[in-house]
């Protein structure tokens, strides 16, 4: 059941054009982004109380106005969309080994979200006071443009302080970056302005070049950040709200795994879908666990509904 004043949460990023499959062999047509797969499974797990908004940029051309109308079943709101002439979704093609793991290859150059905030207010600006929440990761920094990044660190430092939470994923991509030194000012800078990290342990130490996973992990739990989640594939997840302990939460059983696709993406959706509502971290967490693994049963970055309609 819907309520009447749905919680309203903002997401930035790309959703890209997927070709799932071998060079030169069969491929699944599809489509997916990090911030895009976890709009859909929060909409999916808000049980109607947390209605989400998807903002990024597409062009005037049929993929786009295809993609747009295929959102629309997703359960997401689209009119912070902006449509620029000229520009196209970009593209990816990933190939998953026989582990689940996963290669990318990407072409995004002339993607029409590099240019969404190319205007002096964007959608996403001009309705600022709608928002309880936020959210957008490293990927949603990186596919911008240095003034792009600086006007979406700027309004989400704008939104929290008019007391939005503002919730950060730190997917690093390294090959998105002009510099490390910039990945790295910009993650910085991110992490200031958020309420709720939501941090990647491999990607943490990558980016800022830990020795070992272990000195990421421990580099993670001193961040200045009211609330932090660490994920660690396999190893439990751990996660701290304010002053509060350290929660250690074990993952689900991984026996099965086909596609680690959207692994992390719907962890954060599962757990924003309880802690938007109250729920204590540790059990947003035993949730947002629960929902990867059965993520990662499945092939591609989102599932079908009926896979999931138990765990709702």
């Amino acid at each position: 059941m819907t309520v009447n004043n749905p919680i309203k949460v903002a997401f930035f990023g790309e959703c890209m054009l997927e070709l799932n499959g071998t060079a030169f062999g069969a491929m699944q047509q599809s489509y997916g982004g990090d911030t895009f797969n976890t709009a859909v499974y929060l909409s999916r797990c808000g049980g109607g109380n947390i209605k989400p908004w998807y903002a990024t940029a597409l062009g005037d051309d049929p993929l786009s106005l295809e993609l747009e109308r295929r959102w629309e079943q997703d359960g997401l709101a689209l009119d912070l969309i902006r449509h620029i002439p000229g520009r196209m979704p970009g593209l990816y093609q990933i190939q998953v080994d026989a582990q689940g793991e996963r290669r990318f290859s990407f072409w995004r150059d002339n993607s029409a979200v590099k240019a969404y905030f190319e205007v002096a207010e964007t959608p996403l600006e001009a309705r600022i006071a709608e928002w309880d929440a936020f959210y957008f990761s490293g990927i949603s920094l990186a596919i911008l443009p240095a003034d792009g990044r600086i006007r979406l660190l700027a309004f989400a430092q704008a939104l929290r302080k008019r007391g939005a939470s503002v919730v950060f994923d730190n997917n690093y991509r390294p090959s998105l970056w002009p510099d490390i030194a910039v990945a790295r000012d910009c993650f910085s800078r991110a992490f200031a302005v958020a309420d709720t990290a939501l941090i990647t342990a491999d990607d943490h130490q990558a980016l800022f070049g830990f020795a070992s996973l272990e000195l990421a992990v421990a580099a993670a739990q001193a961040l200045e950040v009211p609330e932090v989640v660490i994920k660690r594939g396999a190893a439990p997840t751990l996660v701290r709200s304010g002053n509060g302990p350290w929660h250690s939460v074990p993952t689900q059983d991984m026996a099965n795994v086909v596609d680690t696709t959207a692994a992390g993406d719907s962890f954060a959706a599962g757990y924003l879908s309880r802690r938007l509502r109250g729920t204590p971290p540790e059990e947003a967490a035993q949730f947002g666990n629960r929902l990867a693994a059965r993520v990662i049963g499945h092939r591609g970055a989102i599932i079908p509904l009926d896979a999931m309609k138990d765990l709702l």
